[in-house]
């Protein structure tokens, strides 16, 4: 009968080479080497651990003052190591899937961006940019849904349903949480920019908040373009909200404005919007606690990464193995 635990502590020839051994005299081999190589390093791992956590301290402390000091440097340096360290760190490991995947994102959404920064901007322009924000925003919200009702379904033992291993449903599960919080942590990012940048140059306030024009009736105050109906009118394809400082929207519009873009203020004259009004289906009310999840997102994906290479960096300076 084989032996279901097997003891990496037994003793092996080592004058064989690891292609005469057996696969468990291979990783017994293998076991005693890596104890043989860190014997006596004990010290040295704990500076490691350390040094590990003395860095994770100062650079939560130096990113909170950084974001409260100097926000817009901040956001900016986020959005970009989010866009490009999970690309080199896929390149240098071959995953290919997310290279193209990336690619495709990246190709559509800098259209995007460009037509959103042109100048003069067209007045077609917003409501395009809203409605591909809004799509990545649902995509995201989407896929993160698929993936965690997959990993529920690997708990429950379901896959053996299907013959399927549970280590397989659990991976797939997880593919689909990361590419939809990675895509929506792009895409809430890039959203902001865009709106911020928008809302400037199509003249209905300038960075200060001063109102620069007179909206005329019966116009949506983000895109420009006309109301199909009115406020108090069902709409067949998206209703009218007009909010508490009067001012009217189309419904794709303002939640575009509110919820991709991050905005609480009305575009036009910058009162506090009141998200509660608008949230009358219960249902959309966790779109606001995942845009928060989506803010853990950024640290994990965009500063994690460069915390662990200042440490391996410094364990390196320090000779530390």
């Amino acid at each position: 009968m084989h032996q279901q635990h097997m003891d990496l502590h037994a003793p092996v020839d080592l004058n064989k080479s690891l292609d005469e051994m057996s696969p468990e005299e291979r990783m017994r081999a293998e076991h005693q080497l890596m104890v043989e190589k860190h014997r006596g390093h004990d010290a040295m791992h704990s500076e490691m651990v350390i040094i590990l956590f003395v860095t994770l301290v100062i650079a939560q402390i130096i990113l909170v003052e950084w974001k409260k000091r100097h926000y817009s440097s901040y956001a900016f340096v986020t959005l970009l190591a989010m866009w490009l360290i999970p690309l080199i760190i896929s390149c240098s490991f071959g995953w290919v899937r997310f290279i193209i995947i990336w690619l495709i994102f990246t190709f559509i959404t800098a259209l995007v961006m460009r037509r959103a920064t042109s100048k003069p901007i067209q007045g077609t322009t917003p409501r395009l940019v809203y409605k591909w924000f809004y799509f990545i925003y649902k995509l995201s919200y989407g896929l993160g849904l698929v993936g965690y009702l997959v990993i529920m379904a690997a708990f429950l033992g379901m896959n053996y349903v299907f013959s399927q291993p549970p280590n397989a449903w659990m991976d797939v599960g997880l593919m689909f949480c990361f590419y939809g919080l990675y895509i929506g942590v792009l895409g809430r990012d890039i959203s902001e920019i865009c709106s911020d940048k928008m809302a400037a140059a199509i003249g209905y306030y300038t960075p200060q908040g001063i109102p620069t024009r007179h909206l005329d009736q019966n116009v949506c105050a983000v895109c420009g373009n006309q109301l199909l109906v009115s406020e108090k009118e069902e709409g067949v394809i998206e209703n009218t909200y007009k909010l508490s400082c009067q001012h009217v929207f189309h419904e794709f519009c303002i939640r575009g404005w509110c919820i991709v873009g991050k905005k609480q203020t009305c575009p036009y004259c910058k009162e506090k919007v009141d998200l509660q009004k608008m949230f009358r289906n219960p249902w959309e009310k966790p779109h606001v606690l995942y845009g928060r999840l989506l803010d853990w997102i950024r640290w994990l994906v965009a500063w994690q990464p460069l915390i662990f290479f200042i440490v391996q960096g410094i364990n390196w300076m320090l000779g530390l193995e």
